[in-house]
């Protein structure tokens, strides 16, 4: 992907965009990218699922459900 980018002063952005106030009067960096499909898509908020794929739940085994040996229960205080 090709991209521009130049260190200049903020206040040349006047005008042109809204500077922060924490960046007005300093020397910053501007980065011009082109615009297209992948760059909006990647600016979308993803929604991720957490958890296991729909519908491929392992099954908990039997042991799952018995109790911890003693000397487990004693090295976590319980």
């Amino acid at each position: 992907m090709e991209y521009v980018s130049q260190t200049i002063g903020s206040s040349a952005l006047d005008g042109i965009i809204e500077i922060p106030p924490t960046l007005r009067n300093r020397t910053v960096q501007l980065i011009i990218l082109p615009l297209n499909n992948n760059v909006s898509e990647m600016l979308k908020p993803q929604k991720r699922q957490l958890g296991f794929l729909k519908g491929v739940v392992p099954p908990l085994p039997d042991s799952f459900f018995d109790q911890l040996p003693e000397e487990d229960l004693q090295a976590w205080g319980l």
